[in-house]
């Protein structure tokens, strides 16, 4: 159950965002006074680098760690997590620069951290699709992805590739992140098989999942080849103990 004095971190990850991240870190802090969000930016050659700074010296809630480079979603996001974790962050968010995860879902799924350690916002929820504006190609992939990594892992979580999820602080010192490898939509699988094989409680909270419409996509056929193999290593792993 979540608590006034609890501190909640939003990591966005950004790579070329300059026309959304003003537009999406006012709605994200306005959301819960206890939120405070961290730009995790790639080295952006758009600038969205220095529009980070510029609001977060306006902003005491709002924080910014730059990269050198562009090295991939999963190692942004395991370096916002190394920020949330020296900085005593009881509940830490993953989401998108894009509007791709709506920002009003977030009083919701905090909520959810009464009956859960990982909450995930979730497309796929009793057998509903609830996502707009997307290329069918794209809801392929990801719907047929998600249930593949459910198949092959154990993993009772629909919407296993999805991004916009939560945290304790408790699953994220428990759940080895210095083994993590994965990037991208294997990332997101492998987290979530960590903290579901570490005995924690997953739960799943739907949310209308919209098409960014500034900016373009980071997806990548790279990316979708890599979840493909990397649910087999985890399995295989998990099997012979070396998770």
């Amino acid at each position: 159950m979540t608590t006034d004095s609890e501190r909640i971190l939003v990591i966005i990850p950004t790579y070329n965002e300059a026309d959304n991240l003003p537009r999406i870190v006012p709605a994200v802090l306005e959301q819960d006074v206890r939120i405070q969000v961290l730009v995790v930016d790639d080295a952006s050659p758009d600038g969205t680098g220095q529009i980070a700074d510029q609001m977060a010296a306006q902003d005491p809630r709002i924080n910014v760690l730059h990269r050198l480079g562009k090295e991939g979603l999963g190692r942004a996001y395991l370096a916002g997590f190394g920020y949330a974790l020296e900085n005593g962050f009881d509940i830490i968010f993953e989401m998108d620069a894009d509007f791709s995860h709506p920002p009003h879902a977030l009083p919701g799924l905090i909520e959810k951290f009464s009956q859960a350690d990982v909450v995930i916002g979730s497309r796929y929820v009793d057998g509903r699709v609830t996502v707009s504006n997307w290329p069918m190609t794209r809801l392929l992939i990801s719907y047929f992805g998600s249930r593949y990594a459910r198949v092959i892992t154990g993993m009772p979580v629909r919407d296993g590739t999805g991004g916009f999820n939560g945290w304790t602080r408790e699953v994220l010192e428990s759940v080895r992140l210095d083994r993590v490898r994965s990037n991208g939509y294997a990332f997101q699988i492998e987290l979530k098989f960590r903290a579901y094989r570490a005995g924690f409680r997953l739960v799943e909270s739907p949310i209308l999942f919209t098409e960014r419409d500034t900016g373009e996509s980071k997806m990548s056929k790279a990316i979708v080849r890599e979840a493909v193999w990397r649910v087999w290593w985890l399995k295989i792993c998990d099997i012979f103990g070396r998770l």
